[in-house]
This record gives structure tokens, sequence and C-alpha cells, in this order.
């Protein structure tokens, strides 16, 4: 993955743009200000998740990523395993992403902190 200053600058132009947007619609929904400012991701960390659906496009696997996903928020008996395997995948894609662009490193383990890895517990 390339990254050039111009193209991380701009990805954080339209998360900027994502993240205000969300937060104003929050607000004027009634929402406390403060929760929502504490709930909605940082600028960052919304680049992150682009550039992990990027990667995931560009390998063909958004589609298959997407509907683990699904899965794991369904009540089958299966979901955990769904749940798993998309944490693994995404877990190796966010470390990629980390490796290839440090500035974004803090964002990355932000988003990776809520992904549920056997190998974090031991």
């Amino acid at each position: 993955m390339l990254m050039t200053t111009e193209r991380l600058m701009r990805l954080r132009a339209d998360a900027r743009l994502e993240r205000d947007t969300i937060l104003e619609h929050r607000v004027r929904d009634g929402e406390d200000p403060a929760t929502a400012y504490a709930e909605v991701p940082e600028i960052d960390e919304f680049v992150v998740l682009t550039l992990r659906d990027e990667m995931l496009e560009d390998r063909g696997q958004l589609a298959e990523f997407g509907l683990a996903r699904l899965a794991a928020r369904s009540g089958a008996v299966d979901a955990a395993e769904h749940r798993r395997n998309a944490d693994r995948v995404e877990f190796e894609l966010l470390r990629e992403i980390a490796a290839n662009v440090p500035q974004l490193t803090v964002a990355v383990w932000r988003v990776g902190n809520r992904l549920e890895l056997p190998e974090a517990r031991e």
C-alpha cells in the first residue's frame, strides 16, 4: 500500500466531513454532545476503516467480510466463529496499515481494540 502525504490529507479531509456530519446529526437528534463526541470515532479511525475496506475490496474479500460481520451479529450457533474469523482477518489488515502508514498507528490500535483475538488474551 503506497500512501502519499497528499492522499493521506485527502482521506483525512473526507473523514473529517463524515465525522462532522455524524456528530451534527446525532446532536440535532437531541443526543448529549459530550456523549456523541466520545462515541464517534476520531478522524484517523475513519481513515483506517476506509483503508481496511479498500484492502478488502482489492483482495476481493469485501463482500465476504461484510457477510461474516453480519453473521457474527446473528443468533446462529456459528455466530461466534464468524466473529472470530472476521476479527482475525481485520487484525491482519490493521497490522498491515500500521506498518505501511506509521502516522495512523495510534488509530489502528484504537480500531483494533474492539476485536476479540485469542492471542491477545493469553
